[in-house]
C-alpha cells in the first residue's frame, strides 16, 4: 500500500461533516461522494495517545474500541475533560439541553456556549432545544435535577440511536412533540440554580442537515423520492485487510451511511482511528464493496466477515 493515512476521527463544519487525518488533513464528505478506503493488510490498530499526545508505548488496541485508546492515555484524557467533572473551574458559560433521537430517547446534557449546536451534531441528536445558560456548576446542578427528579438520562448508547434513524417521523413537529413535553415538565421544577437564565422551547431539527430526508440544498437528489436508503446493519469493527467501498448518503453524530445494495450499512467513524489505512482499489469509481464483520440491525448479532451483505 502506497499511501497510509491514519483517521484522526469525524467532525461537523458548517457545510456537513469532514473526516479528519492525522497530521491535519481533511476530507469533505458531500452527498454521493463514495467513501472508499482499504485497512492496511497486517495492519494493527495502535493507540491515538490523548490531549494531543502520541501514545508513549504505541499501545494496540482493541478492533471494537470507540475510543481508541489504551488504558493510561484514556485515563489521562478523562482526567481533563469536563464530562468527568474535574473542570469545575472552568469560566465559561454552558448550555444546559435536551436531545431528542428517536420517540422514548431523550437525554440531558451540557455544553460551552461558545461551540453553539456542535455537540449535538457529534451526538447525533436529531432535535433538541436549550434549557438554560450560566456558570458550569449550575449547569451541571440543573442537568442532576432533570436526572433526579425526571428520571431524564445523560447518556444514551449510540446503538439505540442508529436502530430508529430510519423509521422517524417526518414531520418536524411530531418530532418535537416529546421534546416540548419534556421541556415544559423541567421548566416546571422547583429548586433551579438561580444563576442559570433560562431559555424557552426552540426546536432546532437536524434530519435535514444529516441528510435522512433525502434532501440536499432543498432539492430532492439522485434517489428521487425523498427518502435514504434504510439503515439495515452496522460495521462492528476494522480488520486488517478489510474493505470498505460505498457512496455516503446520510451521516449523524460519528456514523456514515454508506449505500450497499439496496440499503445501506452504517459505519462508526471511531472504529477507524489507530487504523493504518489506505485508497481501495478501484477508488471513486469501485462499485459498492464490504469485507467486514458487520451486525444486522433485524438479528441484533454480529456476522462473520464477508463480501457483501444482501
Amino acid at each position: 500500500m502506497d499511501r497510509v493515512w491514519r483517521c484522526a476521527g469525524l467532525r461537523w463544519a458548517a457545510d456537513g461533516p469532514v473526516l479528519t487525518w492525522q497530521g491535519g488533513r481533511t476530507s469533505a464528505l458531500p452527498w454521493g461522494k463514495r467513501v472508499a478506503f482499504e485497512v492496511a493488510e497486517g495492519g494493527v490498530r495502535t493507540c491515538v495517545g490523548a490531549r494531543g499526545h502520541a501514545c508513549p508505548v504505541r499501545a494496540a488496541v482493541p478492533g471494537r474500541s470507540t475510543g481508541a485508546r489504551c488504558e493510561e492515555c484514556a485515563r489521562l484524557d478523562r482526567a481533563h475533560s469536563v464530562a468527568a467533572d474535574t473542570a469545575a473551574d472552568d469560566p465559561r458559560p454552558y448550555h444546559v439541553y435536551l436531545a431528542w433521537f428517536g420517540p422514548g430517547l431523550t437525554k440531558v446534557g451540557i455544553t460551552a456556549v461558545e461551540r453553539g449546536p456542535v455537540r449535538l451534531l457529534e451526538q447525533g441528536a436529531i432535535c433538541f432545544s436549550w434549557l438554560g445558560a450560566g456558570p458550569l456548576m449550575a449547569a451541571r446542578r440543573t442537568e442532576e435535577l432533570l436526572r433526579a427528579a425526571l428520571g431524564v438520562p445523560d447518556r444514551i448508547p449510540y446503538a439505540a440511536k442508529r436502530a430508529v434513524r430510519s423509521a422517524l417521523d417526518p414531520d418536524p413537529a411530531a418530532r418535537a412533540a416529546e421534546l416540548s413535553a419534556l421541556h415544559e415538565r423541567a421548566g416546571a421544577l422547583p429548586d433551579w440554580p438561580e444563576s442559570l437564565e433560562r431559555e424557552p422551547f426552540r426546536p432546532v431539527d437536524h434530519v435535514g442537515v444529516y441528510g435522512l430526508d433525502g434532501r440536499v440544498d432543498g432539492r430532492v437528489d439522485g434517489r428521487g423520492d425523498g427518502t435514504v436508503p434504510e439503515a439495515v446493519a452496522e460495521v462492528s469493527e476494522l480488520v486488517a485487510g478489510g474493505v470498505v467501498s460505498g457512496a455516503l448518503v446520510a451521516a449523524a453524530g460519528p456514523d456514515l451511511h454508506l449505500a450497499h445494495g439496496s440499503g445501506a450499512v452504517v459505519l462508526d467513524t471511531r472504529l477507524m482511528t489507530g487504523w493504518p489505512l489506505g485508497p481501495a482499489a478501484g477508488g471513486a469509481d469501485g462499485g459498492d464493496r464490504l469485507t467486514l464483520p458487520v451486525r444486522d440491525f433485524g438479528q441484533g448479532r454480529a456476522k462473520g466477515v464477508q463480501g457483501g451483505l444482501f
